[in-house]
């Protein structure tokens, strides 16, 4: 995979690799029945405060070294800005607002951001098989997500969707979940930049406290009710989707996303929805769709395609190139034996002038 070399040095590097979309998925079902309970700023604020707190406690007990400069904390703000309040508050906020199935697919779409972020700042190679990849993943992932009614009507088989529908759609949140979509991918990009001056992950953890603020700032002046009406098993929801969801999860993809393709790490977000949907329905009993078990073999198609996409490509230029090398062999040959039989014939000549 073309994550190897990145997480090569931790054991059971696999397992780590795929561990953050496992983690996500399974937070989102442990936050659907949170979600009615609380208010949406105020949950994005608990999902990223305390998990950064918790990243810096592990950061501190590992001696990872602390962000030093004025260019590292101006990388950090910005990223928290971007990654921190915009994603988690467009994302909160477009949860309310749309359907979890919908606003699923629109935020797992950001692997297409990323990619073409990369090609354009990083020059990653993307190819025929990355670029055919990252358009099974969204097929999959809309399979998964979007209502079998929608598909039907997209392929004709259930008569024609009606313009108010469609006006509708684009009326809730579903721009919302588009423009957090956008953040997550620029968020991406950018630990890169963070990078060069401070650590990934202590870098992660200042990014959540940083970007958590100004989410219950906001939320203190414009929601009530935040936590009044949780229970206990609210609270342990969203415990669970703080630390494993949250300060594991983003531990994790920042410092695989600070070396190695950006391209590979992130199509592993077509995970996520594949997590929960799996998840929901061994702990809800959601049922699976037809659709969207197409939907699941499509997603690990395209996550099998973007990470071999260079041995792919590699295969299809290795069968043209006996091709060619056999074909300028013999202009070689006979310009080698032209030569020789030139030397041949001078020293020859020099022979029988000297005899004579």
């Amino acid at each position: 995979m073309q994550l190897k070399l990145s997480a090569s040095r931790l054991p059971f590097a696999p397992l780590l690799l795929i561990a953050p979309f496992f983690l996500w998925g399974t937070a989102m079902v442990a936050m659907k029945g949170v979600i009615p309970h609380t208010t949406p700023l105020f949950m994005a604020g608990v999902r990223l405060l305390p998990a950064g707190v918790l990243i810096l406690v592990a950061t501190t007990l590992m001696g990872r070294p602390q962000p030093q400069g004025w260019r590292a904390w101006l990388w950090i703000t910005l990223f928290a800005l971007i990654d921190g309040t915009l994603f988690q508050g467009f994302l909160a906020e477009g949860l309310v607002r749309t359907s979890a199935g919908l606003g699923s697919v629109m935020i797992d779409s950001q692997p297409l951001a990323v990619a073409l972020l990369s090609l354009w700042l990083f020059q990653e190679h993307i190819g025929f098989w990355g670029w055919l990849g990252l358009g099974l993943g969204v097929t999959g992932i809309s399979l998964i997500g979007l209502p079998d009614e929608w598909i039907f009507h997209l392929l004709g088989t259930e008569g024609n969707i009606t313009i108010g529908s469609w006006q509708d759609l684009f009326a809730s949140g579903e721009w919302l979940m588009l423009l957090a979509a956008l953040s997550m991918a620029v968020g991406t990009v950018l630990i890169r930049f963070v990078s060069r001056y401070a650590d990934p992950v202590s870098a992660t953890g200042w990014h959540m406290i940083l970007g958590g603020l100004p989410l219950w700032g906001v939320s203190a002046f414009t929601e009530s009710q935040q936590w009044q009406n949780l229970v206990t098993s609210d609270w342990v929801a969203m415990g669970y989707a703080t630390v494993f969801g949250s300060a594991i999860a983003y531990g994790l993809f920042f410092y695989f996303a600070s070396s190695g393709s950006l391209t590979s790490l992130s199509s592993l977000t077509f995970l996520t929805p594949v997590f929960a949907l799996l998840f929901g329905n061994l702990f809800l009993s959601e049922m699976l769709s037809p659709l969207q078990w197409i939907g699941v073999g499509l997603t690990l198609i395209s996550i099998y395609l973007i990470n071999q996409r260079d041995t792919l490509g590699a295969k299809n230029q290795t069968v043209n190139i006996p091709e060619k090398t056999a074909t300028q062999q013999p202009p070689i040959l006979e310009a080698q034996a032209k030569k020789l039989n030139s030397l041949t014939v001078q020293v020859r000549e020099s022979e029988t002038e000297t005899l004579s």
